[in-house]
């Protein structure tokens, strides 16, 4: 071998190494991006929060059943937008999950390629239309148009409107990620349930079902805490009452649409009032990652290794 042939390849080794350092630093600062802005984000709830449980009782904050920070009368119990974002979360979760599980079902074991290629993308696309249209089309429309003929007591704010709405738009999350779980299902499983006179019903619901389980569920948790943290349709569609009903004919006000009202304007900077939407803010916060370890501990207990 020639010295500059040597040479050569000395060269082409360098160049390939600085350019998988130069890469491996990109990849790194963009991985550090995520986790600095959540660490960001967590002290500054708990800074705000901190100033603002320095005047307020934290067992009243979580036992109280009353919710009138921006009255004259103040209460600070959050369990009426705790019960308002359940409820609404509840709605949509029991929309989602079934229609979302179906459509993966139809996506991953029935449909062709073709109709494979068309239909999820039509499904994803809900997960792009803009909230605010989903709240104004639960105000105007939903509600009046479909709750209220068959249910005439029902207020042109409620919750049921609310989930309803939010149900549509995580149904492509439990739908997409249900679908990449099933998928994921070796073939071998299938043809050895087919190799033993299994129907094809029988194969879905007994065999692809089963070993997806832990995405299946894992989408379904993941869903539910993106109905906690939907804003502009509980806002538009349900309203700002804040009462502790089981009523979902009723407006609610859920945790994210009281902290949309105070961010605009409602409360003056640097008061108790103002303080509450960081405390309601890093409570959701604490609410959301909760569900969200458990549904990691789902899938790490209930994972199948092929």
């Amino acid at each position: 071998m020639t010295h500059l042939a040597t040479t050569q390849i000395f060269r082409t080794v360098r160049r390939k190494r600085l350019t998988d350092t130069i890469f491996k630093a990109i990849f790194f600062a963009s991985t550090m991006v995520s986790t600095v802005s959540l660490i960001v984000i967590f002290v500054t709830l708990l800074l705000e929060s901190f100033n603002f449980f320095s005047h307020v009782s934290i067992v009243e904050f979580l036992t109280s059943t009353k919710w009138t920070v921006l009255f004259a009368d103040k209460n600070y119990g959050v369990a009426p937008i705790l019960n308002a974002t359940l409820i609404t979360s509840a709605i949509a979760i029991a929309i989602a999950a079934p229609t979302g599980l179906m459509i993966a079902l139809f996506l991953s074991e029935y449909a062709s390629r073709t109709v494979r290629s068309i239909v999820k993308p039509i499904v994803e696309t809900l997960a792009g239309i803009p909230t605010v249209v989903y709240g104004y089309f639960a105000l105007y429309f939903i509600t009046p148009q479909l709750i209220k003929p068959l249910w005439s007591g029902v207020q042109i704010h409620n919750a049921l409107a609310v989930g309803l709405m939010i149900g549509v738009l995580i149904i492509p999350i439990v739908a997409s990620i249900s679908d990449d779980a099933m998928r994921a299902v070796p073939d071998d499983l299938r043809l050895a349930a087919y190799a033993v006179g299994s129907r094809k019903y029988h194969v879905v619901l007994k065999v692809v079902f089963p070993a997806a389980l832990s995405g299946v569920t894992a989408s379904v948790i993941l869903a539910f805490t993106r109905a906690m943290g939907e804003t502009m349709i509980a806002a538009i569609a349900g309203g700002f009452r804040s009462v502790l009903t089981f009523n979902i004919g009723e407006a609610m006000q859920t945790m994210t649409a009281y902290i949309a009202q105070v961010a605009t304007g409602d409360a003056p900077h640097g008061t108790i009032e103002y303080q509450s939407l960081f405390a309601v803010a890093l409570f959701l916060l604490i609410v959301t990652a909760s569900l969200n370890y458990v549904g990691i501990r789902v899938v790490r207990r209930w994972a199948i290794k092929y």
